[in-house]
């Protein structure tokens, strides 16, 4: 959203997430889409805290570690910035105004949207379509203080990439999404939740017909598991987040792993309330399952029967061409982790 791109290019995929930084390469073979590079690297120390970077230093240097690990030699990128980093309105324009004008229009009306001085803001439109009436258009509005941009871009510039592109997380799903809409075509007429269950935070994003209606972060994630392993048995940090991949410990299903399957579902209950009460929708016709914490075993069938839902794990990359170069089967068992990765490298294909 707030950087574009003028030549036709290659272009990376970066997903910097609190744990690790995610790298896909996305080009095309034919009239399909390949994954020609992919790589995750995860991060050494408390680098990014609730998607906020902490240590500019600690992801440069992963940062070149999962370009090198990746084998490319493309150095554009496409990176996101949080959804609750930024400010999104849809406003409406008189229709056949040329984008100049528009953008002077809008820079004029900014100030009643923005609760910032916009000097320190970024801002980028969208036309989205008609609008109330055959006279207007509807424009999507986004803003992200400036701060937030430059230090993704001087983060990548330090791992030796250029920000092609800074767009916004929730965005970038919406897009990955479009491809599992096309997996199946019932999705394009249903209203589908996606929950993106990271380390610290989870994202429900719902989507009519293909497009965001509501989007809503809450502070829980796969973190919350670690930490009660941590506490239940003794272990250090970084014990516990080994053994919860296992699941080799004494009554681990039990002590550990029902409880926060538990808690997830109470944390997706509340959203869907929430989002029910803040729009005419009553109903969700599926559930997609993204980000790492989605792969603990068994999540997807408690959720499915617990919110009486069907609930399914997002893979992107089912209906793609896999380059022998990639690991296809750890590409396939993180997919639901690459959501985000995956939308920002499908950028390529605007130019």
């Amino acid at each position: 959203m707030f950087g574009f791109m003028t030549k036709k290019h290659s272009l990376l995929g970066i997903d910097i997430s609190t744990t690790a930084i995610k790298l896909l390469e996305l080009g095309r073979t034919g009239n399909q889409i390949q994954v020609e590079h992919y790589s995750v690297v995860p991060f050494k120390s408390n680098a990014v805290v609730e998607k906020k970077i902490q240590d500019e230093l600690s992801v440069a240097t992963t940062l070149k570690e999962v370009v090198e690990n990746a084998k490319t030699k493309t150095k554009h990128a496409s990176v996101a910035v949080a959804g609750s980093a930024v400010i999104t309105k849809t406003i409406e324009m008189d229709v056949g105004l040329e984008e100049n004008d528009m953008e002077n229009q809008i820079i004029l009306e900014a100030d009643q949207y923005i609760p910032f001085p916009l000097e320190d803001v970024a801002i980028d439109f969208q036309v989205q379509g008609v609008g109330k009436d055959s006279h207007h258009v509807s424009v999507l509005l986004a803003a992200c203080r400036r701060e937030n941009i430059e230090r993704l871009e001087d983060v990548l510039k330090q791992g030796g990439l250029k920000a092609d592109v800074i767009d916004v997380e929730a965005y970038a799903m919406e897009r990955a999404c479009s491809l599992l809409h096309d997996q199946d075509a019932d999705f394009k007429k249903d209203t589908i939740a996606v929950v993106d269950i990271g380390a610290t935070m989870a994202t429900m994003t719902v989507l009519k017909q293909g497009e965001i209606i509501y989007t809503r972060e809450q502070l829980f994630g796969g973190r919350q598991l670690t930490e009660r392993v941590q506490q239940e048995y003794g272990l250090s940090y970084d014990e516990a987040g080994k053994a919860k991949k296992t699941g080799d410990l004494p009554d681990f299903e039990q002590r550990v792993l029902t409880p926060f399957k538990q808690a997830i579902e109470q944390h997706i209950a509340k959203a869907l309330q929430l989002f029910y009460s803040a729009t005419s929708v009553n109903q969700i016709d599926a559930l997609i399952l993204a980000g790492g914490t989605s792969l603990i075993s068994g999540l997807k069938d408690y959720l499915s029967e617990a919110l009486n839902i069907p609930t399914s794990l997002a893979n992107p990359f089912q209906d793609m061409v896999i380059a022998k170069s990639v690991d296809e089967k750890r590409l396939i068992n993180e997919a639901p982790a690459l959501m985000i990765a995956c939308g920002l490298a499908m950028r390529r294909f605007d130019q």
